[in-house]
């Protein structure tokens, strides 16, 4: 899942054994490291918001800025965000094959999305969503879009989740294209990996590479699920490439999370869709995913970009 914006608080779904949706832990602030790591903030009109009574709910993840206008993200951050606060989910749920391609068909992804690329984006822009609650919802989506809309540094997009993302098994092709309306002025962007880059690792001495992640969100787990809104950075060490957590080669790798003599932070809930990039490179490996506990001290799962099928689809929106 998202995370959803900060005066909601943590919300997590458990999809099988995964939990969407990480940022950063033990790590360090970002500075102006990774400017081209920004903050998305987008709506779902189909999606809970528990404190009203009637559906839409907005939440956060991360993503970066490629050439072109591009924001690589996580497919989860684009799959049914609205389209001028209409859903875009247009199966439903349980989503079904409607064409017969062997793929759910379970909808694009809309406009309702923004990206912000300061170390710490101000959403106190935002009218407090308790001005709202419970029966004004669609007042708030009005007020919050008007909010960002006549911000300079909200920049707004159109979300495109990969076609074979399926939201009932998200960690197959976990990855999504953010396309901005104009350019951000960031002055910086990721770079894409060859096909079967991190293959390379596979039999390497784990100790000698380090990999960074990179994202807003939480700083800790449960209990205490502190931090949040800023872009900070940690240094991980590769921990396999090779079916994690049951999930087919090739399609997801594992870093590691706790600090270590050698290594220092992981990921935690929080923003989904950040980069991990290899070293002190641009060179995006993977895109966090999903972790598999609530207290953010095991190895999370990324899904890899490396792969055909991914590097295909984030260029078929190169200019």
């Amino acid at each position: 899942m998202r995370t959803m914006v900060k005066v909601v608080g943590v919300l997590a779904l458990l999809a099988g054994i995964a939990f969407p949706a990480w940022a950063i832990t033990d790590g360090e602030p970002d500075g102006n490291d990774h400017p081209q790591v920004g903050q998305l903030l987008f709506y779902v009109p189909d999606a809970i918001d528990p404190r009203f009574n009637d559906p839409g709910a907005w939440f956060s993840c991360s993503g970066t800025l490629l050439s072109g206008g591009r924001v690589l993200t996580a497919g989860h951050c684009t799959f049914a965000v609205g389209l001028d606060g209409a859903t875009t989910n247009t199966a439903g749920s349980p989503l079904v094959d409607t064409d017969d391609d062997g793929v759910a068909d379970n909808g694009t992804g809309g406009d309702d999305i923004w990206v912000n690329f300061e170390e710490a984006p101000d959403f106190g822009i935002l009218p407090p969503s308790s001005t709202f609650v419970p029966d004004n919802n669609a007042d708030r989506y009005v007020a919050w879009v008007t909010a960002l809309n006549a911000s300079n540094e909200w920049h707004h997009g159109t979300a495109n989740p990969h076609p074979d993302y399926n939201d009932n098994a998200f960690v197959l092709a976990d990855a999504g294209i953010v396309m901005l309306d104009g350019d951000p002025g960031v002055g910086a962007v990721g770079a894409l990996p060859i096909v079967g880059h991190l293959d390379q690792y596979k039999s390497a001495r784990r100790n000698d590479t380090r990999f960074t992640p990179v994202g807003y969100g939480l700083n800790t787990g449960f209990p205490s699920f502190l931090g949040g809104d800023t872009r900070e950075n940690a240094s991980v060490m590769l921990v396999s490439l090779e079916g994690t957590f049951g999930i087919p080669t090739g399609t997801s790798v594992v870093f590691s999370s706790n600090p270590g003599k050698s290594h220092t932070g992981g990921t935690c809930f929080g923003d989904s869709g950040g980069p991990v990039f290899e070293g002190d490179t641009n060179l995006i490996m993977a895109v966090t995913s999903f972790g598999i506990t609530l207290n953010c001290v095991e190895p999370g799962g990324y899904y890899r970009i490396d792969q055909p099928d991914d590097l295909a689809f984030i260029n078929s929106f190169a200019p």
